[in-house]
């Protein structure tokens, strides 16, 4: 009895040596296999939840980075509602290929579309399947890239940014940008071309984009890149899910 003790507790000293956490449950796996089974089979076993639970540990952890303003999926979103893109489309999407491929989305809609809705759920899907993610409005995107320029940490944060496969720019629909702020997020953008993939969400056609930024030339120049080995989706829809989930709510008051 006394024998068996120490033997469990060098168990758990030499898994968290060893940075293998399910091994301490070595006893549930001997449970569940069957008189019959070897070594081979015990050990194949507790590998196997090893790997699981890094792969669960990891996909919590790239969500985590990728700092979603909410938790939305793509199981919950109403696919009935869009009217020029079908849901067969947004699965094989799902399957994060144009990231493998380096390939942009770009949802154009009015306000209400679900266009953040599907940005993040499509995130979602890439942080499960290993790809590293990072979701931005427009507007903070451009902030933290004023912020890093003035205390000098642009180098620092243009470093973070060039390990992301998926850059998620929200909303670059409201706000005009001074040539500053323009000019940076034209770089970030522009960086990335061919090299990672970018999914932009906006409620402007692209012949407005010239409402967003000073420089016009830059506008084309920034246009052409975005749409390259691009997915353009329209997002128009008739009302606005936001709009009409108010409606219910004070129908049912």
């Amino acid at each position: 009895m006394n024998s068996i003790r120490p033997s469990k507790e060098l168990i758990k000293l030499y898994a968290r040596q060893l940075r293998i956490p399910c091994f301490c449950d070595y006893e549930n796996v001997i449970r569940q296999l069957s008189p019959e089974d070897g070594y081979d089979k015990f050990l194949c076993e507790l590998m196997k939840q090893e790997l699981l639970s890094r792969a669960d540990a990891g996909q919590k952890r790239r969500i985590k980075m990728a700092k979603f303003p909410v938790t939305k999926t793509l199981d919950e979103f109403d696919y009935s509602r869009l009217e020029h893109v079908s849901q067969a489309y947004i699965q094989e999407l799902a399957a994060c290929d144009f990231i493998k491929k380096r390939q942009n989305i770009v949802m154009i809609g009015n306000p209400g579309a679900g266009k953040t809705h599907l940005s993040i759920g499509l995130g979602m899907k890439a942080c499960c399947n290993g790809h590293n993610v990072k979701f931005y409005t427009a507007v903070n995107l451009a902030n933290e890239l004023a912020e890093a320029a003035q205390f000098h940490r642009m180098s620092k944060l243009e470093k973070t940014l060039a390990k992301v496969d998926l850059l998620i720019i929200d909303e670059l629909s409201y706000l005009t940008f001074n040539r500053h702020q323009s000019e940076m997020l034209f770089q970030v953008i522009s960086e990335r071309s061919e090299r990672a993939s970018v999914m932009i969400t906006t409620n402007l056609e692209f012949s407005t984009w010239t409402d967003l930024f000073e420089n016009e030339i830059m506008v084309a120049a920034l246009i052409d890149r975005v749409t390259f080995r691009s997915h353009i989706l329209n997002m128009n829809v008739k009302d606005s899910y936001r709009l009409e989930q108010a409606l219910a709510a004070s129908n049912i008051r």
